[in-house]
C-alpha cells in the first residue's frame, strides 16, 4: 500500500501544474509587451511584407521536411547564414529607426498606451470622388500634386519624413495643400483608409532610364514609391496639368478626373470582393462547424 501512494505521488507531483510568483506574472507582461512593439514596428514598415516572405518560406520547409525533400533541405540549411546576413544588411535602415526610437520612446507611456494608430476607416467612394475633383480641378489651374494611396504595404518610415496632420481627405484640402507658396506644397501626402495622414513627404526616386527627360521630379518620385511598394501615386503636372497614375513601376500619363476616378473605384470593388469573399468562407466554415457538432 505504501508503495502504491508513493507512486500516486511520484505521478501528482509530474502532472501538477507549475505555480505561478510574481516575477513569472512580470515576465510574462514584458514579453507580451515586447511581441506586441515588434509586430507593431512591423506593421509600420516595408519589413512587413518581408515577414509574410519569411513566414512562406518557413512553411515551404516544414513541407519539404515532412516529404523529405533532402536536395532543397540541404539548399535551405547551408544558405541558412547567408540569410541571416541578407536579413541584417535588408532590415538595416529599419532597425536603425527602430533603436532610435527605442531610445527617445517614453517606455512607460508606451506600456499604458495600446491605441491603433490606424484609423479604420476604409478609402470609400466618397474620397474617391474627393480625390478626382481635386484632381481635375488642379489640373485646370495646372497645380503641381503628388497624392500617394497606401495599400498593403506601409508607408510608416515615409510618413514620418512629413508633417503629420491625419485630417478628413476632401477636394478643398488637398487644393489647398499644394496651392502655390502655401507650406505644405512641397512634397507628397500619403493617404491612408479615409483620411490624409501626413504631407511634405520626401519619396524615394527612380533611377529608371525608360522615363522621358521631360518628366520632373514629382514622377521620378511617383515611380521610385512604386517600386518600394503596392501603392498607387496619382502626379498633377505643374507645367502642363497633366495627370499620371504609378504602379507597380508603372507610369500611365495623359489620365482625366474621371479615369482617376475609374480607377479608383475598381481597386476599392476589387477590396471590396476579396472582402465578401473572406466573409462568405469564414461564414461557411461555420456553418460546417456547427453541422458537424
Amino acid at each position: 500500500m505504501d508503495s502504491v501512494i508513493a507512486l500516486l505521488k511520484g505521478y501528482a507531483l509530474r502532472t501538477a501544474l507549475p505555480t505561478i510568483g510574481f516575477t513569472d506574472i512580470i515576465e510574462i507582461i514584458i514579453i507580451t509587451f515586447l511581441v506586441y512593439q515588434i509586430i507593431r514596428w512591423f506593421r509600420s514598415s516595408r519589413a512587413w511584407m518581408i515577414v509574410k516572405g519569411i513566414v512562406v518560406l518557413l512553411i515551404f520547409t516544414l513541407i519539404a521536411s515532412l516529404f523529405q525533400f533532402d536536395t532543397i533541405l540541404w539548399l535551405l540549411s547551408n544558405s541558412l547564414t547567408f540569410g541571416i546576413t541578407a536579413a541584417i544588411v535588408i532590415f538595416q535602415p529599419e532597425l536603425r529607426r527602430a533603436l532610435e526610437e527605442l531610445g527617445r520612446k517614453n517606455l512607460v507611456a508606451s506600456f499604458l498606451s495600446f491605441d491603433n494608430t490606424e484609423s479604420g476607416e476604409e478609402f470609400g467612394e466618397k474620397t474617391i470622388n474627393e480625390i478626382a475633383k481635386a484632381v481635375t480641378e488642379m489640373s485646370k489651374a495646372k497645380t503641381g500634386a503628388l497624392i500617394v494611396i497606401e495599400q498593403a504595404v506601409a508607408l510608416g518610415e515615409y510618413e514620418r519624413t512629413g508633417i503629420a496632420l491625419d485630417a478628413k481627405t476632401s477636394s478643398q484640402l488637398l487644393i489647398n495643400i499644394f496651392e502655390h507658396n502655401t507650406p505644405l506644397h512641397d512634397g507628397a501626402i500619403i493617404v491612408r483608409g479615409n483620411r490624409i495622414v501626413s504631407a511634405t513627404c520626401y519619396l524615394p526616386l527612380t533611377d529608371s532610364l525608360e522615363l522621358g527627360k521631360e518628366l520632373g521630379t514629382r514622377h521620378r518620385a511617383a515611380v521610385g514609391i512604386s517600386e518600394v511598394s503596392d501603392s498607387y501615386t496619382i502626379v498633377v503636372s505643374e507645367e502642363t496639368g497633366g495627370i499620371s497614375l504609378a504602379h507597380e513601376r508603372r507610369l500611365i500619363r495623359n489620365l482625366t478626373g474621371e479615369d482617376i476616378k475609374d480607377i479608383l473605384m475598381r481597386i476599392s470593388t476589387e477590396k471590396e470582393s476579396e472582402k465578401t469573399k473572406f466573409k462568405l468562407w469564414k461564414g461557411l466554415r461555420g456553418h460546417e462547424d456547427k453541422d458537424q457538432r
